[in-house]
C-alpha cells in the first residue's frame, strides 16, 4: 500500500481489533487530521445513522491510528489500470 493513498476526509475501515478504545475490525471511520506527516491519521468514529437514531452524528472516538490499521473504502469502480496490493500485517 502507497503511504500516499490514504488523505484527509477519506473514509476508513479498521483492519483490527482496538478493544481498549471499544473499536472493531470493520468499524468505519473519517480521517480527520494527517500526524506524523502522513506516517498515522486521527480517525473521528461516529454513530451516523442515517437519521434513524437520536444521537445521529454525534463523535464516540477519535484515534490516532498508522497506515496497516485502516483500509480506505472506495465507493466507485476502480480504474483499469489500478492494481491492488495485497498489506498483510
Amino acid at each position: 500500500m502507497n503511504k500516499n493513498t490514504i488523505k484527509l476526509l477519506d473514509v476508513v475501515a479498521l483492519t483490527v481489533d482496538l478493544p481498549e478504545y471499544n473499536l472493531y475490525r470493520g468499524q468505519v471511520g473519517t480521517v480527520v487530521e494527517l500526524l506524523a506527516g502522513g506516517a498515522a491519521f486521527e480517525v473521528e468514529f461516529s454513530d451516523a445513522c442515517g437519521g434513524l437514531c437520536l444521537r445521529n452524528g454525534r463523535t464516540y472516538e477519535s484515534v490516532g491510528l498508522r497506515p496497516e490499521q485502516i483500509m480506505v473504502l472506495h465507493f466507485e469502480p476502480a480504474s483499469p489500470d489500478s492494481v491492488p496490493e495485497m498489506v498483510t500485517a
